[in-house]
Order: structure tokens, then C-alpha cells, then sequence
């Protein structure tokens, strides 16, 4: 489901998405609103889904995760989908899985402090969960990474017309 966001909706990402610190009394400044209004605003956007919290990004390879790795794996058993992703949840390694289309069942992010750990990693813990066969990726760098811009989304149906 598509959700329609306002022109002050926009604002208050835009500004956030560059800086998620941000005091919210100056996001009300820039977008001419109390800080009422941007508090409400931002609770909204938070209960609609829109927002999913704030964090602090820590750079991988800052504390000592050298190795970078997207690993496409394949199921021996189709069926075996929710456990698998139970069981990579559990691997405090894995940061991101997806399913997909395409070559493989699900796709998996992992950092790793090498390529011997991230070896451990593959024999260890990911064999063992019911792998027909599985492809690793290594990123050396990424070039891009980035929030989608957010000047792009549509209008209100009102604000439209």
C-alpha cells in the first residue's frame, strides 16, 4: 500500500533523512510549523510505518569486520523457508536477508572479521541449515549507499489538484 504524504510530510523526511539528529524544534524553524506540530507529525510517520526508528550507523570495517560479503543461497527444501531464516537470525553476522526471484531463494548480507571467519561462517553455520548450493559475492567497496530521495514522492490527492 502506497501512502500519501502532505508537503510538510516531505519536508520533515527530507530534513531528517540528512540528518537524523536533528533538534525537531529547528525542523519546526525550516518548515514554519511549532514543534508541536512536527513532534505530532513524526509520531504519525512512525505509527503509518513510514519511519522505523533512528540509529546510529557503525561502520563495519571501523571495528575490525574486514570482509564484506552478499551470499546467494539455495534450499534443499523450498518448505524449510521460516526456519532457515530463524536459524539466520541467529548468526549475529548475517545483517540483511531478502527472499527473491531469480537464481536463489534468499539472499544474505554478511560482514565477516576476514575471509578465514567468513569461510567459518559458510561451513559452519550456513551449511548445516539445509543448502542445495550457494554463491558469495565479496564487496571490496561500496560506491553508493544512500536513503531514497525523498522529494520524489507524490502528494495528496488535495494538494494535487
Amino acid at each position: 500500500m502506497v501512502l500519501k504524504l502532505d508537503r510538510l510530510d516531505r519536508q520533515i523526511l527530507q530534513l531528517i533523512a540528512r540528518d537524523a539528529r536533528i533538534p525537531f524544534l529547528e525542523v519546526a524553524r525550516v518548515c514554519n510549523v511549532s514543534g508541536a506540530a512536527i513532534h505530532q507529525r513524526i509520531q504519525k510517520l512512525t505509527a503509518m510505518g513510514v519511519l522505523k526508528g533512528s540509529q546510529f550507523i557503525i561502520d563495519p570495517e571501523k571495528i575490525g569486520y574486514e570482509t564484506c560479503a552478499y551470499i546467494g543461497l539455495n534450499l534443499k527444501d523450498p518448505e524449510t523457508f521460516d526456519a532457515v531464516v530463524e536459524k539466520l537470525r541467529e548468526i549475529p553476522e548475517v545483517v540483511e536477508c531478502h527472499y527473491t526471484t531469480g537464481n536463489y531463494d534468499m539472499f544474505i548480507k554478511i560482514y565477516a572479521l576476514n575471509n578465514h571467519h567468513l569461510l567459518d561462517i559458510i561451513h559452519d553455520k550456513l551449511q548445516p541449515l539445509g543448502l542445495a548450493s550457494s554463491q558469495t559475492l565479496i564487496s571490496f567497496h561500496s560506491a553508493i549507499d544512500r536513503q531514497l530521495p525523498v522529494d520524489r514522492l507524490s502528494l495528496d490527492d488535495e494538494e494535487e489538484a
